[in-house]
């Protein structure tokens, strides 16, 4: 297996550290735990309110997506510059910097009147959680010197990170429960302050000697040809996926893409080191975690709405309704290193992305308006457990693949992963879930769809939600319009569920041909 250099001398350890770590590493984890948990809570918590967006704001479903994917996108777009910033200039440092970033734009957000306010406000917060994760992973690699031991806190990481992804509706949905919809927002605000006062406290400085400046070239690429791929798919509904414009885009975005690597070969110091993919443990393993947040992030955006608009429950009846998908990632979480130790990082993983593939499979053929919801426990396991047997395992493959100075690089390399994953994920899943939706709608011409005047056809089309304020308006029309809308939205959803299906069955084949069971 080709192997990373790693001439370049690494940090020392912090002073008051011992042969297996800093000696208060465990406080420290916790405190990085908890700037994890705002960040990716937050990448989720709005999914519970987009209902409440699309009455409040008059948002539509395209709008809805970009509230949504504006944040992951700078979010993702900023990544591997945040990941060299913090190996440039220190990684608390660069913590602290993005907690105090990401709670006054999250203020902001808070305080939008608009769709367009908040998608704006929401790329803003973007910036705050690209400084912010990669930070994050990178002083675990630092303090946690012992490769067993870290393993382990990689382990409770992606536990605190799968959970805060399905604890994001929850906390969502007894916020919209008891007050208006920017505190999903501003409850990000004392968060940050403290986790930022802790920083500043506890944890030690650590960065790379003689760290190259930034790529800066590099940077515009990347984030030219992630918002070209993004913006592409999420409107090719609106232009129609085989016109001219959304060829145009997917091809802007593909030279974009190559112009980046191929610029990233030639620039003496590249902001991604993309020869670093040649290794196999590094490279399988940042395929299965971007496969497994694709599948994740384009469900939960569908199924927060399914369960509001189909099943017609509050918002803190949804949120608590996917209490099983978190505890499920977080007990395979922290068990899934143990097991790795005794099968391999190939076959965990492997089981992981295939337990994904089988529960969106399974909900793809039975989900109903009236699915038992027993049922849908059991289909919300086997994705948590599925999640969390791969991304614990592949995230240590990347983090171990490389030497202590480059972990801001890594950490921002498996950031990117799984935030483009989820991005693509929204998009793509969104997308298609938009198509076959009004597709769907249109097929018949004797529903009371049909009978609708074509600005009530058009509202329906664009956003799920309107359809309960038009139903009020048609009387006793309004169950047979209701059951199409849900019909619809049913057929999109499963079609939705097939596409991550596949993402996660080709993920697994993947990791099952290119992931080493063990480091070498």
């Amino acid at each position: 297996m080709t192997t990373l250099d790693t001439t370049r001398s690494a940090v020392p350890p912090p002073s008051d550290a011992s042969p297996e770590g800093h000696r208060q590493r465990w406080a420290i984890l916790a405190v990085v735990c908890m700037a994890v948990f705002v960040t990716v809570l937050d990448g989720t918590i709005v999914n519970v309110a987009l209902p409440s967006l699309s009455v409040e704001l008059g948002a539509s479903t395209r709008q809805l997506q970009w509230i949504v994917d504006s944040y992951l996108l700078v979010f993702t777009g900023l990544l591997l510059a945040a990941g060299g910033l913090g190996d440039k200039y220190g990684r608390k440092r660069t913590l602290i910097a993005g907690l105090v970033a990401f709670g006054a734009t999250s203020a902001y957000a808070g305080s939008a009147d608009s769709a367009e306010a908040l998608i704006a406000g929401r790329a803003l917060m973007g910036i705050g959680a690209a400084l912010i994760f990669p930070a994050t992973l990178a002083i675990i690699t630092n303090v946690f010197r012992d490769p067993t031991e870290r393993a382990k806190a990689i382990g409770v990481w992606s536990a605190v990170s799968g959970v805060a992804v399905a604890a994001g509706p929850i906390t969502g949905g007894w916020l919209l429960e008891n007050f208006w919809w920017g505190s999903v927002f501003f409850i990000n605000v004392p968060i940050t302050i403290v986790v930022a006062l802790l920083t500043w406290r506890l944890i030690p400085e650590s960065k790379e000697q003689d760290a190259p400046g930034l790529d800066r070239t590099g940077l515009l690429l990347s984030i030219a040809a992630i918002t070209a791929l993004v913006l592409t798919i999420i409107e090719a509904p609106e232009w129609g996926w085989l016109s001219a414009t959304t060829f145009a885009g997917f091809g802007v975005a593909a030279v974009l893409l190559v112009a980046f690597v191929r610029w990233e070969l030639r620039v003496a110091s590249p902001m991604l080191p993309v020869t670093i993919f040649r290794n196999l443990r590094f490279s399988a393993a940042s395929v299965a975690i971007t496969s497994a947040f694709f599948a994740l992030f384009g469900f939960i955006f569908l199924i927060t709405q399914y369960f509001q608009l189909v099943r017609g429950y509050g918002p803190l009846e949804a949120g608590l309704r996917t209490l099983p998908v978190a505890f499920s990632i977080a007990i395979a979480s922290v068990a899934a290193p143990r097991i790795v130790e005794r099968l391999g990082t190939t076959s965990v993983v492997r089981a992981g992305l295939a337990l994904l593939a089988a529960a969106f499979v399974w909900i793809s053929f039975r989900v109903e308006v009236d699915t038992a919801y027993l049922e849908i426990v059991g289909q919300m396991i086997f994705l948590g457990v599925g999640l969390g047997l791969t991304t614990a395992p592949a995230t240590e493959s990347i983090m171990g693949s490389l030497s202590a100075d480059k972990a801001g690089v890594g950490s921002a390399v498996n950031d990117t992963t799984r935030e483009l994953g989820g991005t693509l994920g929204v998009a793509i899943i969104g997308s298609v879930f938009s198509s076959v939706y009004i597709g769907a709608l249109g097929d018949s011409d004797r529903g009371v769809f049909a009978q609708l005047p074509p600005e009530t056809q058009e509202l329906t089309q664009e956003s799920v939600g309107a359809a309960r304020f038009i139903a009020a308006e048609l009387g006793p029309n309004a169950p047979a319009y209701l059951a199409e809308v849900n019909d619809a939205f049913l057929s999109g959803l499963a079609v939705g569920c097939l596409v991550a299906a596949g993402v996660a069955a080709g993920g697994a084949v993947f990791a099952s041909r290119f992931l080493p069971a063990r480091a070498t």
